[in-house]
């Protein structure tokens, strides 16, 4: 019975995390689409100007920590600190009502 419990979760656990890479990936398709479209809008009516360089950069920098999120590579936080932090706030709740 145990063993169907733990399995159940780790499924809900692996599906959850499917559902943040394809989201991922949702968000990658769309900044190729929308960053190609705007330097072809950019590049036609004004060339002087590269403005399409800006959204390029801030959603690049954006999809940088969505990739670091839905892939758990956090460097400055060390990896698996959610998980960390979980466990700490539980043992603290655990220590307070004792």
């Amino acid at each position: 019975m145990e063993t169907n419990k733990n399995d159940s979760e780790k499924y809900l656990q692996a599906k959850k995390q499917v559902e943040k890479i394809k989201g991922f990936y949702r968000n990658l398709t769309a900044y190729f689409i929308v960053i190609v479209s705007l330097a072809i809008i950019n590049l036609s009516t004004s060339p002087e100007y590269l403005w399409f360089f800006w959204p390029l950069f801030w959603w690049g920098i954006g999809l940088a920590f969505h990739a670091m999120k839905v892939f758990n590579y956090m460097p400055f936080l060390g990896a698996n600190w959610e998980e960390k932090k979980i466990n700490e706030l539980m043992e603290n709740e655990k220590n307070k009502n004792y």
